[in-house]
């Protein structure tokens, strides 16, 4: 009996472990907004690591949080590393490219409550004095990785931020505007 038991319990966690083999190795997380503003008024918000805290909405889960810059004030190799409670963490983001208008890419480095390196990015599209902003964030999963998402979501866990920061980015440069 007690074999059989042993037996019904590796099946079952062999083909958990298959399942979760199967899950994909990337995950992207994207949201986008259309802002009233030119495209220069909101790459700046978002190319100058100092102005994240008035709009991000790490800054508001954790006003108390540390954070330290490096590098030049804006744009390729400026570089903004934080600390926080367990609603923000700790790590360090890198921009890595930034086109004026056009592009600000981020390397972004977790160290708690987890370990993990992913690219983030900021796109604008102006048209006619209207700008379309998108911000995604893409990472590999391990195994440990894939099985965390099948409980869960690295979309709802993430993409709520990503649109109060782009509400937030919208409330300042359309004010400006």
């Amino acid at each position: 009996m007690l074999v059989k038991i042993l037996v019904g319990v590796a099946v079952v966690l062999g083909a958990l472990a298959a399942y979760v083999a199967m899950q994909p190795a990337e995950f992207v997380v994207s949201r986008s907004a259309a802002f009233a503003a030119p495209a220069p008024a909101v790459f700046a918000q978002v190319n100058e690591l100092r102005k994240w805290n008035a709009w991000s909405p790490w800054a508001k889960k954790d006003p108390n949080a540390k954070e330290t810059y490096e590098g030049p004030a804006a744009g390729t190799g400026a570089s903004m590393a934080w600390a926080g409670d367990k609603n923000v963490g700790e790590g360090r983001m890198t921009i890595v490219e930034s086109r004026p208008n056009d592009l600000v890419r981020f390397k972004l480095e977790f160290l708690k409550p987890f370990e993990a390196t992913n690219t983030a990015e900021f796109t604008f599209k102006e048209e006619a004095g209207r700008t379309a902003v998108t911000w995604s964030m893409r990472g590999q999963n391990n195994f440990i990785g894939k099985a965390m998402c099948l409980v869960f979501d690295m979309d709802k866990m993430v993409g709520g931020d990503f649109e109060a920061g782009l509400a937030g980015i919208k409330a300042l440069v359309e004010k400006k505007s």
